[in-house]
């Protein structure tokens, strides 16, 4: 499980320093249940001057439904919201250039609170 489920604050200040300045992943989910969430990424990929970034995300150890969700570039680094359709989220990132960060071969994994009902 990512170790990594912090919240973040809205705004685009840079005042003062927390200890998720570091952090390559910070997820924020938008309800209690945890269902659909904010993820913002800032890694290597950011780093290194990537026109676009896309969330590779997927459902489970075996990533069911895999889809590649556009990224929007923000003040915090690249962001997407996802409505989860099961309790756990495994996703990596890639660039417009097919390059990856998948966290040194461990993915990111993140667990909401419930399950979404079906559309």
């Amino acid at each position: 499980m990512m170790g990594q489920q912090q919240a973040y604050g809205q705004g685009c200040q840079t005042t003062g320093t927390t200890g998720m300045a570091n952090q390559p992943v910070k997820i924020r989910p938008l309800l209690g249940d945890g269902r659909d969430v904010t993820i913002v990424y800032d890694g290597i990929l950011s780093k290194s001057g990537a026109q676009q970034v896309y969330l590779h995300a997927g459902y489970g150890n075996d990533w069911k439904n895999p889809y590649d969700h556009r990224m929007e570039r923000t003040c915090h680094g690249w962001q997407c919201t996802v409505n989860m359709e099961q309790d756990e989220l495994r996703f990596c990132f890639k660039d417009s250039a097919n390059n990856w960060d998948n966290n040194n071969g461990s993915n990111w994994t993140y667990h909401s609170r419930g399950i979404n009902p079906p559309h």
